[in-house]
C-alpha cells in the first residue's frame, strides 16, 4: 500500500513517540525528510549533539561517513540509516590509497615521521583510522584553517585527504604552497600536500556562473563553499561552510541579492528573497538524496519489530584510531 507524504509523517511520528529513537537530518536532505528531523545540521554537529542525546537509536538520515562518525563519537548508540548512501568524494579514498599517498610523499623524500595527515571528515572511517593511527586529525570545513594553522606548528609535511579544493583553498587563504599528489609538482617544495579528490556537487559552479550573476545583479554578493574550485572561492565575496553560510546570508540586509554556491536543498531553504542558486544546473546531491519519507518509515518499523536495518558496526581497532582522530580534533 502507497502511503502519500503527509500520512507517512503522521506514521513516523506515531513511531518516535513509541520508541527510543532520534531521528538525525543533514542539512542536505529533501525538505520532507529533513522536517522529520529531531536534530538538524551540518556533519559534525549533528555527531556532537547525538551524542548528547539519551535515545538508544539514533535514525541517521544523510551519508555513510557521517552515520560512521555518530557510532565513533558514541559507540553505544545504535546507528541506523534509511539508506546507507556513499558520498562520491569519499568514496574516492580508501585505505589503500592513503597508504599509497603516503608512499607518494616517501618516495618524494619525505618520511613518515615528518608526515602529519589530516583528514577532512567526508572520509570512511578506515581512512580516518589510518590518519589517527599516523599521529594525525580530522577536520571540517568550518575548522579546517584552525586545524592546519595548529598542526603547522609541528614542523611537518601536511598530508591532506580527501578534498584537494578544500586543502588548497585553505593553504591560499593562509598564504601557503599547496600542491596535489599527481599534478607533477616536487611535493617536497609544498607545505600542504593534498589528495586529489572534490565533491561532484561543487565541481559545477563556474566562473561564467559568477560573471552572469554580477552582470545580471550590480552589486549582488557571491557565497561559496570550500570545497568549490580555489578558482570560485577567490572570485567570491564570502567563502564558509554550511552553517557558516547560513549565518552569514541569515545577517544580510533582507535587500542584499546573494548567489549561493552550494547544495541544493540547503540553499532553497534560506531566506525566499533575493537569494540565488549559483549554477545554471540543479547543485543537487543525489546520494544525499536517496533517503526518501518512507525510508524512514520502514526503517522505524524495523526498529518497532526488533529486526533493525542498515545498522553500523565498526571494527574495534578502527573504532579506536578514528576515534582518537576526531578526539584530536574537538580537543582543539
Amino acid at each position: 500500500m502507497q502511503f502519500t507524504n503527509e500520512e507517512l509523517k503522521i506514521k513516523i511520528d506515531e513511531l518516535k513517540e513509541k520508541l527510543d529513537v532520534t531521528v538525525v537530518a543533514h542539512f542536505y536532505q529533501r525538505d520532507e525528510v529533513f522536517e522529520v528531523g529531531d536534530i538538524t545540521g551540518d556533519s559534525l554537529e549533528l555527531a556532537m549533539k547525538t551524542k548528547a542525546d539519551d535515545a538508544e537509536f539514533v535514525l541517521f538520515c544523510g551519508v555513510g561517513f557521517m552515520g560512521q562518525s555518530v557510532k565513533v563519537l558514541s559507540p553505544h548508540k545504535r546507528v541506523v540509516m534509511p539508506k546507507v548512501a556513499c558520498c562520491a568524494m569519499a568514496k574516492m579514498i580508501d585505505g589503500l590509497m592513503f597508504d599509497n599517498a603516503v608512499k607518494a610523499l616517501n618516495e618524494a623524500g619525505i618520511e613518515n615521521e615528518n608526515i602529519l595527515p589530516i583528514t577532512y571528515i567526508n572520509s570512511d572511517v578506515v581512512v580516518k583510522a589510518k590518519v589517527g593511527a599516523m599521529g594525525g586529525l580530522v577536520c571540517t570545513s568550518s575548522n579546517a584553517k584552525t586545524i592546519i594553522t595548529t598542526a603547522l606548528k609541528e614542523g611537518k609535511k601536511i598530508l591532506f585527504v580527501p578534498d584537494r579544493c578544500l586543502g588548497q583553498n585553505i593553504a591560499n587563504q593562509m598564504g601557503l604552497k599547496s600542491c596535489v599528489i599527481g599534478d607533477g609538482s616536487d611535493l617536497s617544495e609544498s607545505d600542504i600536500i593534498c589528495f586529489d579528490g572534490f565533491c561532484s556537487v561543487h565541481q559545477l559552479f563556474t566562473l561564467d556562473d559568477i560573471k552572469f550573476y554580477r552582470k545580471k545583479f550590480p552589486g549582488i554578493l557571491i557565497a561559496t563553499h570550500p570545497e568549490c574550485d580555489p578558482a570560485i572561492c577567490d572570485a567570491s565575496d564570502f567563502v564558509g561552510s554550511t552553517s557558516q553560510l547560513i549565518n552569514y546570508i541569515a545577517d544580510l540586509d533582507e535587500d542584499q541579492k546573494v548567489a549561493v554556491g552550494t547544495e541544493f536543498n540547503m540553499v532553497n531553504r534560506l531566506r525566499t528573497k533575493n537569494t540565488y542558486v549559483l549554477s545554471s544546473t540543479k547543485p543537487e546531491c543525489p546520494t544525499m538524496n536517496e533517503t526518501t519519507l518512507e525510508d524512514v518509515y520502514v526503517t522505524l518499523k524495523a526498529i518497532e519489530d526488533g529486526e533493525p536495518i542498515n545498522e553500523i558496526f565498526i571494527d574495534e581497532d578502527t573504532q579506536k584510531w578514528a576515534k582518537i582522530a576526531l578526539e584530536r580534533m574537538l580537543a582543539l
